[in-house]
């Protein structure tokens, strides 16, 4: 049995597919299913040890982006595009996978394109409220639909989506409180917040929390994940704007949280500020608080979608960036953290959005389909 996994190169296309792998060669242990080879076709492996540490073979494509806009690098991808559709169909043809697992994203297209014309059954997964271009295409072809967000179903075809919510892998479903603060050097009579702009970081976010900094370290720690290309301009200018304050050590910059200090990080936390892709999922298996601050220019709008959409279930409120500053962050940040009443209702309502099995779902249908192509 083989299964093709693509996705684009973002680890809210990456991890989600990792998170599955988990559960397939789980379920092959379970029910011993023998000969299970998992590949995953893209631009970039994104990180090779997670690849190879669930037997998942990489396969190397190209694609490029279609931008909405004008660009002279419009005709460069379309070009790369077609080469990558040519290279994925001879890769897939000497696999001939019996199921393509689609993630979305531009990475996406040559594979699940490939897939179509060699007539191999196809399920995609939709992160966002609403779809990107590559998997509203995908959506007209493909066997099942899995979405992480109710309101997106009225975008693909009724029979054959289902309401599966978003993949978290399991080393990071579930906040860990005992010995976080002793972990993360953290006093434990002091109201902790974690700040994640993804694991790229947010330079905006970095930016509107660093001048927020001598007013939130007063009351407050901060766990902040700059994100590794951001790491040294944020502590360096950290590091000026506190230089006199006696709380200074209250601030605790990361480049990037791996996966244990991620866990001890949200346990220790009363609350999160973050941007609104898959990160709000892994927020919500915590049952932590959140500002979510969505981007304002992303594909169809998406982040904003999803910012308001997980907002309606009363579990995070909404900063928009053209509202965005650090006397308004630090206002909102005392708001909820001076509340307790509203943090636990903000808690409680998180468990409208846990899927604790989602990646086991989806894991039992590509075997579900995979096993009937076989036949």
């Amino acid at each position: 049995m083989k299964i093709l996994f693509t996705g684009g190169g973002s680890g809210g296309h990456f991890y989600p597919i990792i998170a599955i792998a988990e559960e397939i060669n789980q379920l092959a242990k379970e029910h011993r299913l023998i000969g299970l080879e998992l590949f995953y076709m893209s631009n970039s492996p994104y990180n090779e040890g997670l690849l190879f540490e669930h037997n998942v073979t990489f396969k190397k494509n190209t694609a490029g982006k279609m931008r909405i806009y004008f660009s002279l690098m419009n005709i460069i991808d379309l070009f790369k595009t077609g080469w990558g559709v040519l290279v994925s169909l001879w890769t897939i043809f000497t696999i001939y996978p019996d199921v393509i697992f689609g993630k979305g994203g531009y990475a996406s297209f040559p594979a699940l394109l490939a897939g179509k014309l060699l007539r191999i059954p196809v399920i995609i997964h939709e992160s966002d409220s609403v779809p990107g271009r590559v998997n509203a295409w995908a959506g007209k072809f493909a066997s099942k639909i899995a979405i992480s967000y109710p309101e997106s179903a009225k975008f693909f075809p009724e029979g054959k989506t289902a309401y599966t919510g978003n993949p978290i892998r399991k080393d990071i479903m579930t906040a860990l409180s005992h010995g976080a603060h002793e972990y993360l050097n953290l006093d434990p009579q002091i109201p902790t917040i974690l700040v994640i702009g993804g694991s790229q970081g947010a330079q905006l976010i970095n930016d509107t929390l660093v001048d927020a900094l001598p007013r939130l370290v007063e009351k407050y720690q901060i766990i902040h994940q700059t994100g590794k290309n951001n790491f040294q301009i944020v502590k360096n200018t950290a590091d000026v704007v506190l230089l006199t304050n006696s709380h200074k050590d209250r601030y605790k910059p990361f480049d990037y949280l791996n996966n244990l200090a991620l866990r001890m990080a949200a346990g220790a936390s009363s609350l999160v500020i973050s941007r609104a892709g898959s990160s709000l999922f892994e927020i919500a298996s915590w049952e932590k608080p959140a500002i979510v601050i969505p981007i304002t220019k992303s594909n169809g709008d998406h982040q904003r979608m999803n910012a308001y959409a997980y907002a309606r279930t009363g579990a995070a409120v909404v900063l928009e960036e053209a509202n965005l500053s650090g006397n308004i962050l630090s206002a909102e940040v005392d708001r909820l953290l001076g509340n307790p009443d509203l943090l636990a209702k903000m808690s409680t309502a998180t468990k409208t959005s846990q899927h604790p099995d989602a990646a086991r779902k989806i894991a039992t249908e590509i075997l579900n389909i995979a096993l009937t192509h076989q036949k």
